[in-house]
This record gives C-alpha cells, sequence and structure tokens, in this order.
C-alpha cells in the first residue's frame, strides 16, 4: 500500500486542483482515507502507512489490543489489493465523504503527540507540531467548514499548556498544579477566535473512531 502512495502522482504545480490541496501529506491523506474501506479501517491505515505510528500506538489510539490492530490491518491491505482499490487524490467534489476520517487521522496524530505510547517523553512536539500545521492548512483550503475550525482550536488550546505540562524531573505535572504563566498567551487567543468563528457556523456529525486522551 505505502509503495502505491508514493508512487502517486500528486498535482504538479500549475494543476487546477493544486490551490485545493497546497500540500503534499495532506493530499496522500485525503488519498488513503478511502471510502471504500470502514472508517476506523481507514484512520488506521493511514496512521500507520503515512503517520509513521507504529502498531502499538495505532492500537492505544483505538483501545486495541496490539495484535488485533495487526490483524486489521493486514485485512485491509489484503482488501485493497484483492478488490484492486485505485488510489487516487480525490476531487474536491469528493473530498467531503472522506473529511470526517481525515480530521480523524490529524486528531489522533496530535494525540499521539500530547502523550506519547513509548517516546522517552511525555509530549512528541514534532507530532503534535504537524498535526497542527497540517489543520491548519486544511482550515486554509476548506473554508468556512466549522469542524476544522474546532478541531484546530482543540490542538491549539491544548498545545498552549505545553511548557507547563511536564516538570524538570519529566512528570507529568496535573492541570491545577501547573504554572500559568508559561501557558502560550498567542495560541489561546487564537483558539478562543476559531471557537467563536466555528460556533457562528453549522457542524456536521462526525464520529470520533479513536480514544480520548485527556
Amino acid at each position: 500500500m505505502l509503495a502505491g502512495l508514493e508512487a502517486l502522482r500528486l498535482p504538479e504545480p500549475g494543476d487546477p486542483e493544486e490551490d485545493d490541496i497546497p500540500d503534499d501529506r495532506l493530499a496522500l491523506i485525503f488519498t488513503c482515507c478511502h471510502p471504500s474501506l470502514a472508517p476506523q479501517t481507514r484512520v488506521a491505515l493511514t496512521l500507520r502507512s503515512l503517520a509513521g505510528l507504529t502498531v502499538e500506538e495505532v492500537a492505544r489510539a483505538f483501545l486495541a489490543s496490539e495484535a488485533a490492530m495487526a490483524k486489521r490491518l493486514v485485512r485491509a491491505k489484503q482488501k485493497i489489493r484483492h478488490a484492486g482499490i485505485r488510489y487516487e487524490v480525490p476531487g474536491p467534489d469528493r473530498r467531503d465523504e472522506r473529511l470526517p476520517s481525515v480530521l480523524a487521522t490529524l486528531y489522533l496524530i496530535f494525540n499521539e503527540g500530547y502523550s506519547s505510547t513509548s517516546a522517552d517523553s511525555l509530549v512528541r512536539r514534532d507530532l503534535c507540531a504537524e498535526a497542527m500545521r497540517l489543520t491548519r492548512v486544511l482550515a486554509g483550503t476548506m473554508r468556512g467548514e466549522t469542524e476544522v475550525l474546532g478541531l484546530l482550536a482543540l490542538m491549539l488550546l491544548q498545545d498552549s499548556r505545553r511548557s507547563a505540562r511536564v516538570g524538570p524531573d519529566g512528570v507529568l505535572v496535573l492541570l491545577e498544579d501547573q504554572d500559568r504563566t508559561l501557558w502560550n498567551q498567542g495560541q489561546i487567543a487564537e483558539g478562543l477566535g476559531l471557537v467563536r468563528r466555528a460556533l457562528g457556523g453549522s457542524p456536521r456529525a462526525i464520529h470520533n473512531p479513536g480514544g480520548d486522551r485527556r
């Protein structure tokens, strides 16, 4: 599957759809979240194939055992191969059906960075930063989508406490004990602004396929 995605032709500069998905990784996430697969399966495959998460990390995101997730991923790849599912960047008229899975993927990438499964540190800043970057690109691409704005707001508000969440000894600091002078006020202001914008729109129902991690 990953080899097929790597060989995928992405829009070249100047193509009509270049402005729609201006980021290669985001375009591949839309591609990988194929509607022929069950929602949880497409998100799990995307996390494993494109986000670089291990099977253990993907399993934790779905509150499943590592063995069960490994079997699910194998079955999904077999279905793709046997059904001859083609991977191509979806056009603008076919992106809405994939958006819930794309949002779930970005959320779970951030979630793994916010509370790491197996890394040496509690927080993986690289994953958090990449999830926020991709969500920001998505917000600029699909303007007016309140769920995208809401997800970006959630990430910003959560990440604003990053410097205060872990003490010098690497141990988690509970919210009530955090030094609030370390909170990023710029991220908080931006996040609250996005919340207000999102509340002014009409949200669609999106099911969260993964586990919520506080």
